[in-house]
């Protein structure tokens, strides 16, 4: 039941978003990655594992991978080695692969979940014939983050979206194919997305700064130039 903006109530009522941090959220490094698949390992939850590996894997958003069924990632006794879901926000088909680890921590997740091909990979807690919600898995990646010691804040649902993105993005520097496998079906939405991973590795090359001469850490920019292809600065990003 809503609430007129001219009732007394009203102003009493404190907005959504208030004290909260909205925006953008912050891809996972590949250092937080592992530390969370060892939280998971070591509390041995199956489930979340193979919902958190299939999340970075699949680029999808929240709404779409807690509707996957066992049929779009099994092929007979196997998991596919590459996927195909239909975007519910676009109503277009993505492909995403799935790699070996992630099938192992898949496969072993369906054989404790059992069920047939049409059910739901991650079915409610409330109702198995139905999915799990996307309230639910935003209160697993809050609580996986905390784990580690990250802020709630800074990270999402949509941190596992971007993650794997931000990584190919930083080793190729090609934004058509960062829009093919994100399924964005305009190129501006990926310009946000790789704007502001274009910002977060420039401030991991600059910190952290000398305390002498407060100069960016010239050893780092050095080493990184010399181990990884460092992408070119997207025109679009603003100093």
């Amino acid at each position: 039941m809503g609430h007129s903006r001219y009732d007394d109530a009203s102003r009493e009522r404190a907005a959504w978003n208030a004290g909260k941090k909205v925006g953008i959220k912050r891809p996972f490094t590949q250092k937080q990655i592992w530390a969370i698949r060892f939280f998971l390992d070591r509390e041995r939850r199956v489930r979340d594992r193979a919902l958190f590996d299939l999340a970075i894997d699949s680029k999808l958003r929240g709404c779409d991978l807690v509707k996957i069924r066992i049929r779009d990632v099994v092929a007979g006794p196997d998991i596919r080695t590459r996927a195909v879901v239909v975007q519910q926000k676009t109503g277009r088909p993505v492909q995403f692969e799935i790699t070996g680890d992630v099938r192992a921590s898949l496969l072993a997740w369906l054989e404790r979940r059992g069920g047939s091909v049409d059910d739901y990979a991650f079915p409610s807690r409330v109702d198995h014939s139905r999915h799990m919600s996307t309230r639910q898995y935003a209160r697993l990646v809050d609580e996986w983050v905390t784990a580690i010691g990250l802020r709630s804040e800074e990270y999402g649902t949509h941190s596992l979206r971007r993650t794997k993105a931000s990584m190919i993005y930083m080793a190729t520097g090609n934004i058509r194919a960062i829009q093919i496998l994100l399924g964005h079906s305009k190129i501006e939405n990926t310009v946000r997305y790789l704007a502001s991973t274009w910002r977060t590795h420039c401030a991991w090359l600059r910190g952290p700064r000398s305390e002498v001469s407060g100069r960016p850490n010239r050893a780092r920019i050095a080493a990184h130039a010399t181990t990884s292809r460092r992408p070119v600065r997207p025109s679009w990003v603003g100093s």
